[in-house]
C-alpha cells in the first residue's frame, strides 16, 4: 500500500491474525524530549505526537521516488506500529542527529524517524526508554475547538503518556488516510491543527457509532486486544 493509496481493507490495529501479519514489520519511532526540569505537558505532548505522524507522512521523501518511500511503503503494507521512547540532553542530541523530523508544540519537542525493522533499530535509539513514560497537565485542557479535527480518547482506558502519543498517531494517520489529496493538502497547509481530548462517555458512545475512523488497539502493550482507544474526527468525515 502507497503512501497516497486509499485505507487498507482490513485494520491494521486489529487483535486478529490478518495478511499484514505475514509482512516484513516495520516500526515507526518517535521520540519525546523529556528534561528532567522541564517536562512537556501531556496533552501538548500527544497534540505533536499526532502532528509528527501527519508530518512524516506528508513530508516530499515519504512519497513517490523520495528517499523513505519504500520503507513507509514496506512499514504500512504490515502492521502499523509506532513506538514512543523518551531522551534528555545528550541522548536527545544524538537523536537529532539521525535522519528524521522534529516537531514542536507549546511545550513539546517530538521526533520522528523513518521507520526501522522490528528488530532493527538504531542504537542510539534502542538504548532510549520506551516504558514508564509520565507526563500531566499542569491544568486542564482547554474545551476542544470542535470545528477542527479532534482525536478523542476513550474515557474508559489507562494508558500511560508514551502508548497515549502513539495512540494518537494512529488516530491521525486513519484521518489521514481517509482524506482526498485536497483535504489532505489543506490540513497540511494550515500547519496540520489539531487537538486532543478524552470524550465524556456519552459523547464517547456517539464518535464510536458514528463511523469515524476508529482504532482498536493490537494489544502488544499495556491495554488488552482489541480495545478501542481513539476516534478521529475531522470536519471534511463527518
Amino acid at each position: 500500500m502507497s503512501p497516497d493509496s486509499p485505507p487498507p481493507a482490513e485494520s491494521p490495529f486489529a487483535s486478529s491474525r490478518t495478511p499484514r501479519d505475514e509482512a516484513p514489520q516495520f516500526v515507526l519511532p518517535l521520540v519525546v524530549r523529556l528534561e528532567r526540569d522541564a517536562p512537556p505537558a501531556r496533552t501538548d505532548a500527544l497534540e505533536t505526537a499526532a502532528r509528527a505522524v501527519l508530518v512524516m507522512l506528508a513530508d516530499e521523501r515519504s512519497t513517490g521516488d523520495g528517499a523513505w518511500a519504500e520503507v513507509i511503503r514496506d512499514w504500512q503494507d504490515a502492521r502499523i506500529r509506532k513506538v514512543v521512547r523518551r531522551a534528555r540532553g545528550a541522548e536527545w542530541r544524538r537523536a537529532e542527529a539521525l535522519p528524521g523530523i522534529t516537531v514542536t508544540g507549546k511545550s513539546a519537542e517530538v521526533r520522528v524517524f523513518p521507520p526501522v525493522p522490528l528488530d532493527g533499530w538504531p542504537k542510539d535509539l534502542a538504548r532510549l526508554q520506551v516504558s514508564g513514560t509520565e507526563l500531566e497537565d499542569p491544568e486542564p485542557p482547554a474545551p476542544a475547538d470542535l470545528s477542527g479535527p479532534v482525536i478523542w480518547f476513550s474515557p474508559e482506558l489507562d494508558m500511560s503518556a508514551g502508548k497515549s502519543m502513539a495512540q494518537a498517531g494512529h488516530g491521525a494517520q486513519l484521518a489521514w488516510w481517509e482524506l482526498s489529496q485536497e483535504e489532505r493538502d489543506a490540513w497540511r497547509d494550515a500547519g496540520f491543527p489539531l487537538a486532543v481530548r478524552t470524550a465524556e462517555p456519552a459523547r464517547w458512545a456517539e464518535l464510536t457509532r458514528g463511523g469515524l475512523p476508529l482504532v482498536r488497539d493490537a494489544g502488544f502493550t499495556e491495554i488488552a486486544p482489541g480495545s478501542c482507544t481513539v476516534v478521529a474526527d475531522h470536519p471534511a468525515l463527518r
